[in-house]
């Protein structure tokens, strides 16, 4: 790219000496990439003497093409700035469905209106997505135990999780009093978290592990929560989901004196170099909106 720079300066100022004046570079430098253009071109571009040069016929057809070329690489370049110095185009994210719906959908109108020249296509899946094969600029990914990655993983917060169930289900089959009473319930299982067949349990210092049966399985913790609600069985699930449930009475919470998995909230993108302005937005709007509830404790 420098090499063909420095051959249009030399043609449209008529001399290596104003050349080199005009991109910096030493008379030795102008002249050593007009020879490395040639020889990789195989045919003489310029004709020079000590005192002028002119151009040879193939000379003056590969100047009018790469004219055009660099031109258009200007543009480009230019096209790119509004990306470069503001949040703006296309924002692609993946996120899960019942986070997002739970704790910040109602904020994205805002955070839209705050950004004017961007634009949010955001995805609600509860599969883990391929970012780059599938042109992602960010996905939001809970995890027990994030794995090894290309990928730059930023956590934003934890869920802590609770056992609980409609007071109507602990009312027909009592409430356990401890992990192992779990095994004899009908556990309503989200299938696509780290602990769907066993629950993990801690009491000064002591750890249980409960495998779990029931005849609900499914990939939606929305769906779960439904299914709590209507009485259909217990389920351990993070605190966030449920705690409007509980304050409400429609659900109760089994075992608090025990602690259970915290599953890990993480922005994953691509490259920690070059984070476009829309990117470190969005990474700031997700710390802002999630920084309270990564305090939240459970009751």
């Amino acid at each position: 790219m420098t090499a063909l720079k420095v051959f249009r300066q030399a043609v449209e100022l008529g001399s290596f000496a104003e050349a080199s004046r005009q991109l910096r570079l030493s008379p030795a430098a102008i002249s050593k990439n007009i020879n490395e253009l040639e020889t990789r071109l195989s045919i003489r571009l310029i004709n020079r003497t000590t005192r002028r040069m002119s151009l040879t016929e193939a000379g003056t057809l590969y100047y009018q093409r790469i004219v055009r070329i660099l031109d258009d690489l200007d543009d480009a370049d230019r096209s790119l700035g509004p990306l470069q110095h503001q949040p703006s185009g296309l924002l692609r994210v993946s996120a899960p469905m019942t986070l997002t719906l739970t704790r910040l959908s109602a904020a994205l109108p805002a955070f839209l209106d705050r950004h004017p020249h961007l634009s949010l296509d955001l995805q609600l899946e509860d599969r883990r997505v391929d970012i780059v094969k599938e042109g992602y600029d960010l996905a939001i990914r809970g995890s027990d135990n994030l794995e090894d990655s290309s990928l730059i993983a930023r956590k934003l917060m934890t869920l802590r999780h609770v056992v609980c169930a409609a007071p109507g289900y602990f009312e027909r089959h009592d409430m356990p009093q401890s992990p192992p009473e779990i095994a004899r319930h009908n556990c309503i299982q989200f299938t696509l978290s780290g602990h769907v067949d066993e629950w993990l349990f801690r009491k000064a210092g002591r750890s249980v592990r409960v495998p779990i049966n029931g005849r609900y399985r499914v990939t939606s913790s929305l769906a779960v929560c439904d299914a709590l609600r209507a009485g259909f069985g217990l389920t351990l699930i993070p605190w966030l989901y449920v705690k409007d449930d509980v304050a409400a009475g429609r659900l109760q919470i089994a075992l608090d004196d025990w602690s259970s998995v915290e599953t890990s909230i993480y922005a994953v993108y691509p490259s920690r170099r070059h984070v476009v302005p829309k990117l470190g937005a969005f990474l700031d709007f997700l710390v802002a909106e999630l920084r309270d509830e990564a305090a939240t404790d459970v009751p």
